[in-house]
């Protein structure tokens, strides 16, 4: 994967105003935004992800321009090609499992069939162990089996890159281990080029090829694991 960050953008709430001034480029397969909460973490993946528009810059994806304010490119999120992965994983709670996994293949906000799924949506339900719970709700499941399905729903339209928001921050710490070592394996296996942000040092250690440390809205750090 090739990235390239230089984006600009001016938050205000309230009184309150935060600067967004966010510049990196990497060609690594695993690469891991660091820093403490407020750092301006998810507002960066935000706009990587198509779903915050910066006031202006640039953002370049595997050699597509994403976002080029003086070009005024500005590619719709579901063009970007990319899986986002939301902190709290964001699960439509009225429908199942296999419904909330093929919303990733629908475009509008129609709702796919309860019963029966796509070949895609079948191969995601084996590979993460969730076809005997596909026609749960979301709150019958557990932190872990959630977590699969919002990676299954980020996974089944076949995304150039896998975008992920703090990724653990919603599971406990024994089902947190787990699910890191998952994940590390699922990437590993996949090789799908991954973008992770966190404020915890073991999301970094597991899986940070390239870690780039943010502070108040800046890339303010670098490191190289290989």
């Amino acid at each position: 994967m090739t990235i390239g960050v230089n984006i600009h953008k001016t938050l205000k709430a309230g009184p309150r105003t935060f600067q967004l001034d966010a510049q990196f480029a990497s060609d690594g397969k695993r690469v891991v935004i660091y820093g403490a909460s407020g750092a301006g973490k998810s507002q960066m993946l935000k706009a990587i992800a198509g779903l915050s528009r910066p006031d202006s810059g640039l953002i370049e994806l595997d050699g597509r321009t994403l976002f080029d304010s003086s070009a005024a490119v500005d590619v719709p999120a579901r063009e970007r090609r990319v899986g986002y992965l939301f902190q709290d994983y964001a699960l439509f709670p009225h429908l199942n499992v296999r419904q909330n996994i093929g919303f990733g293949l629908q475009r509008g906000w129609f709702n796919p069939s309860s019963r029966g799924e796509p070949e895609a949506v079948r191969y995601w339900l084996e590979a993460f162990g969730l076809a005997e719970v596909a026609h749960q709700k979301p709150a019958e499941l557990s932190g872990g089996q959630r977590q699969r399905v919002a990676l299954a729903r980020a996974l089944v339209a076949e995304p150039s890159a896998l975008l992920l928001d703090e990724p653990f921050a919603a599971l406990d710490p024994a089902l947190r281990v787990r699910m890191r070592a998952e994940l590390d394996a699922l990437q590993r296996r996949l090789d799908i080029p991954m973008l992770l942000i966190t404020h915890d040092p073991d999301d970094a250690a597991t899986f940070g090829g390239h870690v780039l440390t943010m502070s108040e809205g800046r890339v303010a750090g670098e490191d190289r694991n290989g």
